[in-house]
């Protein structure tokens, strides 16, 4: 006889999901801690508790989004541990617990290979350890890369001292797709928008990290054929590809003659390589080669239409993921041709894949709306509504990208943004899983009620 008797609070296993969530919470809070001190500080100073944990929330989500100026208001110090800060945060903090076990030589349990399955977005346990420490290796060797592609320009500028960590920071931060620079100019790097060499660099290193451990591994496992490609790997290079194309299109066409951005004093060649750069640092990247206070409303709209899609699952960046945008538009184009299921490259796709992708948009559509109100609210119009929706668009698909300047936002305001970064670092889904307590699937599966249509359109 089965018996009746639920296992107490202490013994019940702890789900994968909410594992996930508390742990980038202490990556959070010991990166809080540690920026708001006052070691971390310029000159000694803290920079404050808000200060200090607005930009580790930002740092472990990725985001890019600060109140302060990170190359002049913190030491070399705090600067190093925003660095770590991105790193963990844009390879998972499993992953970074994994790499320290194995360099101690301690075994790597079950529940941590579980963890690690789950913060990878991978479907079997087999080879997990070395798996990570590959992908790991992969993102050392793509950011050392792009830090010796850097160094011959910004060696030049700023000496070789500044250079070289500038060139090492910067490069990590731009495979993170985080967003932060050391430039100290408070404008991201639009000092550097004449600069096609360093814009291309750092475009590449972005668009590496938003494609996905898995899909660079694929392809060079495949070498680079397209043939021998899963379904996954397909649909994250096409949408990629139509974002960064259509992006780069319509940024010419929006801002062409927008004196304040592509229509300055800019040569054709400037103007391409600044609107292939905007669209690529809207797939969740931060780095901004123009003004993004001056874009047009269009390119605003434009903007948070792509950094709601952003990169792709596990990756280093944010977003609802390219593959979430991909099923949701063959659903459409199924349900349009009476198609029952949905099909891409000659394969289907699993039954509750669009039910899963709907979930994800749909939360994330509710908390970027209600914090664009809330927002707007507590700013009594200070800004406009779609600098205000920008900001948190911005701020849940952890682009950092921002055209009212986070800084200039009320306290309550900066406070509100944490949380969002929070839950588009961590994922709408996984953080509803780890927070509502799911039935089995038995006993959920045994309940059916009478069937009823209803009116739809």
């Amino acid at each position: 006889m089965e018996s009746s008797k639920r296992p107490s609070v202490f013994h019940r296993p702890v789900k994968p999901e909410r594992m996930l969530a508390f742990g980038f919470l202490a990556a959070i809070f010991i990166g809080g801690v540690l920026l708001s001190l006052p070691v971390s500080g310029a000159n000694g100073q803290s920079a404050g508790i808000l200060a200090g944990f607005f930009t580790a929330t930002s740092a472990v989500c990725v985001t890019g989004l600060s109140i302060i100026d990170v190359g002049l208001q913190l030491s070399l110090f705090g600067q190093a541990v925003l660095l770590i800060l991105i790193q963990v945060g844009g390879l998972g903090f499993m992953a970074f617990a994994t790499l320290i076990m194995v360099a101690l030589g301690r075994r790597v349990s079950l529940k941590s290979r579980m963890l690690l399955r789950d913060s990878m977005n991978q479907s079997s346990l087999s080879g997990m350890v070395r798996l990570s420490l590959r992908f790991f290796a992969m993102a050392v060797i793509i950011e050392g890369a792009g830090m010796l592609l850097l160094l011959p320009r910004l060696i030049p500028l700023y000496g070789v001292p500044k250079g070289v960590w500038y060139s090492a920071f910067t490069a990590v931060s731009a495979f993170c797709n985080a967003g932060f620079d050391l430039f100290g100019s408070g404008n991201s790097i639009t000092h550097l928008s004449r600069e096609p060499r360093i814009l291309l660099v750092l475009a590449g290193l972005i668009v590496l990290g938003g494609l996905g451990f898995t899909v660079i591994s694929e392809i060079i496992h495949n070498r680079f054929r397209w043939k021998g490609l899963s379904l996954h790997s397909k649909l994250v290079l096409v949408m990629t590809g139509a974002l960064l194309l259509s992006g780069t299109v319509l940024m010419l066409l929006l801002e062409w003659s927008n004196r304040a951005t592509l229509g300055g004093e800019m040569n054709a060649l400037q103007k391409l390589v600044n609107s292939f750069f905007q669209s690529v640092t809207f797939r969740t990247a931060g780095f901004a080669s123009v003004d993004q206070a001056q874009l047009t409303d269009s390119s605003k709209l434009l903007g948070c239409l792509y950094m709601l899609v952003g990169a792709s699952p596990a990756s280093t960046g944010g977003g609802v993921k390219t593959t979430t945008a991909a099923v949701l538009m063959l659903l459409v184009w199924s349900v349009v041709r009476g198609r029952e299921r949905i099909s891409a490259f000659g394969r289907e796709l699993a039954a509750d894949a669009a039910r899963r992708c709907l979930t994800i948009v749909f939360i994330g559509f509710v908390m970027v709306m209600a914090s664009t109100c809330l927002i707007s609210v507590l700013e009594d119009g200070r800004f406009e509504m779609i600098d205000i929706l920008f900001e948190t668009v911005s701020a849940f698909s952890t682009t950092g990208l921002s055209s009212l300047g986070t800084p200039n936002l009320r306290m309550s305001s900066q406070a509100l943004l944490m949380p969002l970064m929070y839950l588009g670092r961590v994922g709408p889904l996984t953080l509803a899983f780890a927070l509502i307590s799911r039935a089995e699937n038995g006993r959920m599966n045994r309940v059916h009620f009478p069937e009823e249509k209803i009116m739809i359109g």
